[in-house]
């Protein structure tokens, strides 16, 4: 006979709630935004020096100049509040959990001594309001990858354009991306298409988290290519999301689709 008491609680354990595999919870890392004290910090390049007394006061000026930006903490003066999340670029192995995607991709070197192995992770942040940056990280452990990759993602920030340019909408609010726009690496290429309000985002899985992070609410995609790659499908996603910056709109059709360039209050501002 069976036991139904067993059955319930074998149900309980499978069927009780999880927290989102992939979503950074914990507030232990060296660049979570509680552990940032600007009085220690103490600079090594010239933007930082400038960062810190004051004379930058903003993200926009250092992205707008062109300069690079080579201390995370530069980042964290400027936006304290980043949302981050990591990409599932990892594959569970065994019997039963094979296959599975996980945020760590672990590989191993083998040497006379033994298995050396390795981890590597790919996060995403962003103010989910027009910036957006990803790292890739990798170690000899989870924790200082997931350092490295937090660290890289804040270096390569940037900002993007939005808007409402799908002729199926005309609100004029910048939920969407102004104009279609195509990115590419490897064999993998990527179109991304404004959308109408409401569509959602209708991309893969583990794109949408760089969406989120960049505050765009509907987008159609297209894809091409071995895309079960996550990491070229990843850069091609950037390399698209970049361009928007980089093509030039006239004015006036730039107010018709309401087209912003990074945070709605900084745009307001200008």
């Amino acid at each position: 006979m069976v036991d139904e008491k067993a059955v319930e609680k074998a149900l309980d354990v499978i069927i009780a709630p999880a927290v989102e595999p992939g979503v950074i919870v914990d507030n232990k890392n060296s660049f979570d935004k509680n552990n940032f004290d600007k009085e220690s910090w103490k600079p090594k390049t010239s933007i930082g020096k400038k960062v810190k007394s004051g004379e930058i006061t903003s993200l926009n000026e250092i992205i707008d100049s062109g300069q690079r930006i080579m201390e995370s903490e530069i980042v964290d003066s400027f936006m304290p509040a980043l949302s981050s999340d990591m990409i599932m670029i990892g594959q569970a192995k065994g019997k039963f959990g094979g296959g599975q995607r996980r945020a760590f991709k672990q590989t191993q070197k083998k040497t006379a001594e033994g298995n050396k192995p390795k981890f590597a992770t790919l996060i995403v942040i962003g103010n989910k309001d027009g910036f957006v940056g990803m790292g890739y990280g990798k170690a000899k452990e989870t924790v200082p990858a997931r350092e490295k990759a937090m660290r890289n993602a804040k270096i390569n920030i940037f900002k993007i354009r939005r808007g409402c340019g799908s002729w199926q909408c005309g609100c004029g609010e910048p939920h969407s991306i102004p104009f279609a726009v195509e990115g590419k690496c490897g064999s993998v290429q990527i179109r991304l298409m404004p959308a109408p309000k409401g569509t959602g985002l209708r991309i893969q899985g583990e794109l949408q988290k760089i969406f989120v992070a960049a505050g765009v609410k509907d987008v159609w995609s297209s894809a091409l290519g071995q895309t079960r790659s996550t990491l070229n499908l990843v850069s091609a996603c950037e390399a698209a999301l970049k361009k928007l910056s980089k093509t030039k709109v006239n004015e006036r059709q730039a107010a018709s689709i309401g087209m912003i360039e990074g945070s709605i209050s900084g745009a307001r501002n200008e």
